[in-house]
């Protein structure tokens, strides 16, 4: 999926697209990249999510692209203004893998399991359906998204390459 019009998505960024361009964010361990897409306004959103709620934030000024509750809606917005309609969205959602073996179940620990429920709580609350997933597990991903096909290429060392 290579192209000349790669956007590059940071850690805790997010980015949009319209008509062409390829999102594209590396580095998904417990983090989880979230990419919204209408179709017919070729617009697509991705954001790299790598907590799950913005309740915990310390910083003085707070990165809105880091927490899943604050991630969503402002992707949204973004989109919105290049003529995305909420009730044309359409998710898929990579990474949130649990990249250490913790003894116990302490929640806390359970980063990616707890940042892919709080994308898709959001997610819920907007009415976005989730159309595919590639989640959980225990190795990392890089995530490419085509805003002409809509296709989302999942990349890991353990398993090569899927379009989702």
């Amino acid at each position: 999926m290579i192209q000349d019009k790669t956007i590059k998505v940071g850690m805790a960024d997010l980015n949009t697209a319209h008509v062409t361009g390829v999102l594209k964010t590396t580095g998904l361990g417990s983090c989880v990249g979230v990419t919204l897409y209408d179709s017919r306004a070729k617009v697509a959103g991705m954001a790299h999510v790598m907590l799950p709620s913005s309740a915990i934030a310390r910083e003085g000024a707070m990165n809105i692209a880091k927490y899943a509750d604050t991630a969503i809606p402002s992707m949204i917005a973004k989109m919105e203004l290049l003529g995305a309609v909420l009730s044309r969205l359409e998710a898929k959602l990579a990474g949130g893998a649990q990249m250490f073996a913790f003894a116990g179940n302490n929640d806390t620990m359970r980063i990616g399991p707890r940042n892919v429920e709080s994308c898709k709580e959001m997610l819920k609350k907007y009415s976005i359906p989730v159309k595919a997933e590639d989640t959980g597990a225990n190795y990392g991903r890089t995530i490419e998204f085509d805003c002409e096909t809509g296709i989302l290429l999942v990349r890991s060392v353990q398993l090569g390459s899927k379009e989702l």
